[in-house]
C-alpha cells in the first residue's frame, strides 16, 4: 500500500489544523500565570488526558510496541506500580503544592529548605528533562524519517541527514503553538490527540489481525504459543543477583513503577505544571489518579499491538522502534495511514511542547522572577517567549545525540531520568515527611543520592526499574542521618 500523496496531504492538513486550533483556543496571554498555568482554570479531566498524552504519547506509540515485539507483555507489571505511585503522590506530596501561590514544583523546596535547595533541584530538573526529552523528540522523528526515506528527495540524503531534517520539522511546529498559546494550547491539543492516537492503535490492531491467517483468534493463539502474551514474571533463575538484574519481574515492576511514578508525577515540573493549572488540590488529585487508570489500559493496547506485529512479521529482524511506524507506512490503508501518522505527530509534538513550556516556566519562576529586576509584569510574557525559543533549540540539539543508540527509546528515556529522580524524590520526602531536616542536611543528602546513582547506573548491572527506589532510599537515609549528627537549633 505504502504512504501515498493522499496520506501526505492528510498529514499536512491535520498538523496545520491542530496547530491553528491550539493558537485559537489559547486566548490572551497577559501574565506568566496565564502563559504557564492557564489562569489555573483548566478542568481536571482535560488535565488528566493531557498528562497521559504528555508522558506516553511518543514513547508509547513508537517504542512500547517494539518492546513487546522483542519480548512480551512483562512491561505491563510496571503500570500497576504507576497507579500505586500516583495515589501516594495525590495524598502525600500534592497538597504541599497548593499551600500558597507556587509556580513550579521546586518553589515548595524554597519554602521548606531555602533558595539554594530550590535552585539546585530546578537546575537538575532542567538538565534531566533536556536529556530525557531529547530522546522523546528523537522518537517522534522516527516515523517521519521512515516516510522521508521513501521519497525521491531523500535519495541524495544520508541516514543522519534524514533524521536531522525530521527533528527540525517537528521542533519547529511544536515551537509555533507553544510560543503563541502557552500551556492552555498544549493541554487542549493533548486532549484531542490522546483520543486520536488511541483510536489509531485500536484500528492498527484490527488491521494487523485481519492480515494474519485465522484473524484475531489465530493471531492471539500464535502470540500465546510464542510466549508474547506473558504478563507476570516473578523470579528469574540465578538467585538474588539475577533478580536485581532483570527489569521486568513482578516485584521489581510494582515497586520500581511506584517509585518512578512518584518521582515523575510528584516532583517533575512537566507534570506538576499541568496539575497546578486546575487551581485546586481536589481537582488535581482526581486528574492524577485518573491518569494511572488510563495508562494501564493504554500500555496494554500498545503492548498487545507489538505482540501481534511479531506474529505478522514472523519475528523478522526489524529495529524495534521502527516496527510500528513501518507497518503504518507500508501496510495501513490509504488515508488511514496518514491520519494515524498525523495523530502520532501531533500527540508527540504536544509532549515536546509540554517539555518546552515546563523548562521555560522553571526558568522564569525559579530564576528570573526572584533574581532579575528587569523582569517585570509588562515584559514577562515577551521574555518568556524568548526562552521558549532557546529551549526548543536546545531540545533539538539534544535529540541528535541519541540517533545511534541501540536501546529502545522508552527504556533509554526512563534510564536517563533515573539518574536524578531518586535524589529529587528523596529530597521532597525529607521536606514533606520529616520536620527535623533542614537545608544543611537536604543538600548533601541530595548529592549523595545522585552520586550513588551514577555509580549504580554506570558500574553495576542492576536493572533500571530499581534505580529510583535506590536513589530515594539513599537520599532520605543520608538526610535523616545528618539531621541527627548536625543539629541546627
Amino acid at each position: 500500500m505504502g504512504f501515498t500523496y493522499l496520506d501526505l496531504i492528510i498529514l499536512v492538513v491535520y498538523i496545520v489544523g491542530i496547530t491553528y486550533f491550539g493558537i485559537r483556543i489559547a486566548g490572551k496571554q497577559k501574565t506568566t500565570k496565564d502563559y504557564f498555568l492557564g489562569g489555573k482554570k483548566i478542568p481536571w479531566w482535560a488535565v488528566c488526558f493531557a498528562i497521559v498524552a504528555a508522558e506516553t504519547s511518543t514513547l508509547t506509540v513508537i517504542s512500547v510496541p517494539g518492546l513487546a515485539y522483542l519480548t512480551n507483555l512483562n512491561f505491563l507489571q510496571i503500570t500497576i506500580g504507576y497507579l500505586i505511585g500516583r495515589i501516594v503522590v495525590s495524598f502525600v506530596i500534592l497538597p504541599a503544592y497548593f499551600r500558597g501561590e507556587l509556580g513550579t514544583a521546586y518553589a515548595f523546596l524554597h519554602n521548606r529548605f531555602g533558595a539554594k535547595m530550590k535552585n539546585i533541584a530546578s537546575g537538575t530538573f532542567m538538565l534531566t528533562r533536556l536529556a530525557a526529552d531529547g530522546v522523546r523528540l528523537f522518537a517522534t522523528a522516527i516515523p517521519l524519517a521512515v516516510i522521508l526515506r521513501g521519497t525521491a528527495a531523500a535519495d541524495s540524503m544520508s541516514h543522519i541527514e534524514i533524521y536531522v531534517l525530521s527533528i527540525a520539522i517537528i521542533a519547529l511546529v511544536a515551537l509555533t503553538y507553544t510560543f503563541i498559546g502557552g500551556i492552555r494550547s498544549v493541554i487542549w491539543i493533548d486532549v484531542i490527540q490522546m483520543c486520536v492516537y488511541i483510536g489509531g492503535a485500536i484500528a492498527a490492531i484490527i488491521i494487523v489481525a485481519g492480515l494474519i491467517p485465522g484473524g484475531l483468534t489465530g493471531a492471539i493463539s500464535e502470540a500465546f504459543r510464542e510466549g508474547k502474551l506473558q504478563i507476570f514474571y516473578f523470579a528469574p533463575e540465578g538467585g538474588l543477583s539475577e533478580f536485581f538484574k532483570t527489569p521486568y519481574t513482578f516485584l521489581g515492576g510494582i515497586i520500581g513503577g511506584a517509585f518512578l511514578s512518584m518521582a515523575s508525577h510528584g516532583i517533575d515540573q512537566l507534570i506538576v505544571q499541568r496539575l497546578l493549572t486546575t487551581g485546586a488540590v481536589t481537582s488535581s488529585r482526581k486528574a492524577l489518579i485518573g491518569t494511572g487508570i488510563i495508562v494501564i489500559f493504554q500500555f496494554a493496547i500498545f503492548l498487545f499491538l507489538g505482540s501481534l506485529l511479531y506474529v505478522y512479521y514472523g519475528g523478522a529482524n526489524i529495529t524495534p522502534d521502527e516496527v510500528f511506524p513501518t507497518f503504518i507506512v507500508q501496510e495501513m490503508p490509504t488515508g488511514l495511514s496518514g491520519l494515524i501518522i498525523a495523530g502520532l505527530f501531533a500527540a508527540a509534538m504536544s509532549t515536546l511542547a509540554g517539555s518546552i513550556s515546563s523548562l521555560t516556566s522553571a526558568t522564569v519562576y525559579d530564576y528570573l522572577i526572584p533574581y532579575s529586576k528587569w523582569f517585570t509584569e509588562d515584559n514577562q510574557v515577551a521574555i518568556s517567549r524568548v526562552f521558549i525559543v532557546i529551549w526548543s533549540i536546545l531540545l533539538a540539539c539534544s535529540a541528535l545525540l541519541f540517533m545511534q543508540s541501540p536501546q529502545a527509546v522508552v527504556e533509554l528515556a526512563l534510564s536517563i531520568a533515573s539518574f536524578t529522580y531518586g535524589g529529587l524524590l528523596g529530597t521532597f520526602f525529607l521536606g514533606v515527611l520529616f520536620t527535623r531536616t533542614k537545608q544543611i542536611h537536604a543538600i548533601p543528602a541530595f548529592f549523595t543520592g545522585i552520586l550513588v546513582m551514577i555509580y549504580v547506573i554506570l558500574f553495576t548491572s542492576i536493572a533500571w526499574t530499581w534505580y529510583t527506589i535506590i536513589g530515594t532510599t539513599v537520599t532520605v537515609s543520608m538526610g535523616l542521618l545528618l539531621s541527627y549528627v548536625f543539629v541546627r537549633k
